[in-house]
């Protein structure tokens, strides 16, 4: 049997289109490989690449900041 491709109302591409417009896109060059190695940790930790990227620029500003204040 066949499965039918759902179809995306208009609500669903308008909602979609606002969700999306709080949002940038930034691209991050990076071999094959070590994007492999990012998916497959991100999903281990049950995040996605997008999550643990994230998290870990959130890690590393706070750390930043920290150590940018004790300098003080």
């Amino acid at each position: 049997m066949i499965e039918e491709k759902k179809k995306t109302t208009e609500a669903q591409k308008r909602a979609k289109q606002k969700y999306m417009e709080r949002f940038v896109e930034v691209k991050v060059r990076m071999t094959p490989e070590r994007r492999t190695e990012v998916q497959e940790h991100a999903q281990r930790h049950g995040e996605s690449a997008t999550a643990f990227i994230n998290r870990a620029i959130d890690n590393q500003i706070e750390r930043d900041r920290k150590g940018a204040a004790s300098n003080e």
